[in-house]
C-alpha cells in the first residue's frame, strides 16, 4: 500500500515536499517512481529512485528543480518540489518501478500552483 501526502495550494515560485508512506511490502527492495497527470491529460513519469536511493533520474520539465529521496528504515519516499511553475500544477502519485505503467501506485496527492 502508497499513501501519499504533502501537496497543497502553492504560489509560483514556491515549494511543496510530497511523502508517500509504503506498508505491506518490503520497500527497501523496490525502486520507486513519482508520476503525475495534470488535468485532461496523461500520466507523465517525473523522477525515480533506485532501492538503495544511490541512482535517480527526472524529466527534463523537473530537472533541476525537483529532488526525489527516500528513508528505507521509515518505508518513505520523498519528493521536494522547488521553484514551482503553474504547468506543475497535478495530482501526483507515488508507485512501484520505472515508467508509468505497471506496479503499484497510490491514491495521489493534489498540487496546486497558482497566484
Amino acid at each position: 500500500q502508497l499513501v501519499e501526502s504533502g501537496g497543497g495550494l502553492v504560489q509560483p515560485g514556491g515549494s511543496l515536499r510530497l511523502s508517500c508512506a509504503a506498508s505491506r511490502f518490503t520497500f527497501s527492495t523496490y525502486t520507486m517512481s513519482w508520476v503525475r497527470q495534470a488535468p485532461g491529460k496523461g500520466l507523465e513519469w517525473v523522477s525515480r529512485i533506485d532501492s538503495a536511493g544511490g541512482n535517480t533520474a527526472y524529466a527534463d520539465s523537473v530537472k533541476g528543480r525537483f529532488t526525489i529521496s527516500r528513508d528505507n528504515a521509515k518505508n518513505t519516499l520523498y519528493l521536494q518540489m522547488n521553484s514551482l511553475k503553474p504547468e506543475d500544477t497535478a495530482v501526483y502519485y507515488c508507485k512501484t518501478g520505472t515508467g508509468t505503467l505497471g506496479g503499484v501506485r497510490g491514491q495521489g496527492t493534489q498540487v496546486t500552483v497558482s497566484s
